[in-house]
């Protein structure tokens, strides 16, 4: 039988997506990098200054809902854009346009090289839901659900709370907690009994903010102490590292 590592009276488990259940983190930081240095390049020429994909990823752009990526990035630079439309097209330089950008990027790679699920991750989220806790997905990706189909483990959670149900219903994504809370809430469960699950320090940030039973980190990039400094209460490498066998 396979024993869960978590703090008692948990009821349920809020599983971040990229980097969490998938391995989409890099594609997204890629996708991030080869956008704004292809904007940075247009704008300043030969000399600009690239997008550094693990200092100013980490720091501005992961986890962040996608215009907020953008605008907090263009603001580390002093860079001054107008916001445009959600409709603007991927070669405008707006903050809407840079995430439609980025967006087209993401899918193009995808497309390309496929969705793989963390082994790992699975396992959790199967033993999670055989010891009847309840399961949700939180990601800030408006292709959350693509991303589940594709890689065969949309079945492993009742509840999805994107980036397409934040802006139906609003909410403002993370550092803020709020869509960990509306995911608790549609769970039945009081924050104090869940668990955030999450790699980006913006996804540590909502956790501690949230006052959740639990905030595990998985640290997949080698930031364990800067996952526990914005708000971990325990780090991991992998969840299987929370499966114990008590047979």
């Amino acid at each position: 039988m396979t024993k869960l590592c978590l703090p008692a009276g948990i009821r349920a488990c809020l599983f971040d997506l990229d980097g969490v259940l998938t391995r989409t983190a890099v594609v997204h930081a890629a996708a991030w990098k080869q956008m704004f240095d292809e904007f940075l390049q247009r704008r300043d020429g030969p000399s600009f200054r690239p997008f550094d994909k693990t200092t100013d990823y980490d720091e501005y752009v992961d986890g962040r809902p996608r215009a907020d990526g953008v605008r907090t990035f263009l603001a580390s630079r002093d860079i001054d854009l107008p916001e445009g439309s959600a409709d603007d097209p991927p070669d405008k330089d707006t903050v809407q346009g840079l995430g439609n950008r980025k967006n087209a990027l993401v899918l193009e790679k995808i497309r390309e090289e496929g969705v793989q699920a963390y082994p790992g991750s699975v396992r959790f989220a199967e033993a999670v839901r055989d010891a009847g806790l309840r399961t949700a997905v939180v990601s800030s990706s408006a292709n959350c659900r693509d991303v589940l189909i594709a890689a065969g483990i949309e079945r492993l959670f009742e509840v999805r709370i994107d980036g397409l149900v934040a802006a139906e219903r609003g909410l403002p994504g993370k550092p803020h907690p709020d869509t960990f809370l509306e995911a608790a809430r549609e769970l039945d469960a009081a924050p104090a009994e869940a668990v955030v699950f999450e790699d980006a320090l913006a996804g540590m940030e909502a956790g501690r903010a949230g006052h959740f039973g639990c905030v595990v980190g998985v640290d997949r990039a080698g930031q364990a102490d800067a996952l526990r400094k914005h708000g971990a209460d325990i780090v991991v490498k992998d969840l299987a590292e929370l499966l114990e066998d008590s047979s």
